[in-house]
């Protein structure tokens, strides 16, 4: 029993020396948003580069110009983010083509329903369904 006493008391003391050494306190910092946001959108703007040098009819068009798509893609892994930043915002400003095609399909197929229905009266090889 002795020895068990000694134990508990060398423990205890070991656990009380631990307990009461100085810890240091823990600290913690805002991170500004435009930090975390600047990172963010870095990562995403070289993500969609990659996208687009893997997509087939750009490789077609690199080959054609005579640029290897790895030597592309080593080069756009070399730029610095404020680079390939600028280049997705102009990949994204360029317009699609078919845009102002689709937009006036959509506008002549909503005209005509219009027409059909009896909203409105700007085809004459319509009838309407309102008399």
């Amino acid at each position: 029993m002795k020895t068990f006493d000694k134990t508990l008391t060398r423990f205890l003391i070991a656990s009380l020396i631990y307990f009461y050494l100085p810890i240091p306190a823990a600290h913690a910092e805002l991170v500004p948003t435009y930090r975390l946001t600047a990172a963010n959108q870095s990562e995403s703007a070289r993500q969609k580069l990659e996208r687009y040098l893997r997509r087939e009819d750009m490789r077609a068009g690199l080959e054609r110009n005579g640029v290897d798509p790895a030597a592309a893609k080593a080069r756009v892994d070399a730029l610095a983010d404020e680079d390939v930043a600028a280049i997705a915002g102009k990949i994204d400003s360029l317009p699609a083509g078919g845009e102002i095609i689709g937009a006036l399909v959509f506008i002549f197929v909503l005209l005509l329903v219009t027409d059909i229905l009896g909203f409105t009266k700007i085809y004459s090889f319509t009838r309407s369904v309102k008399k």
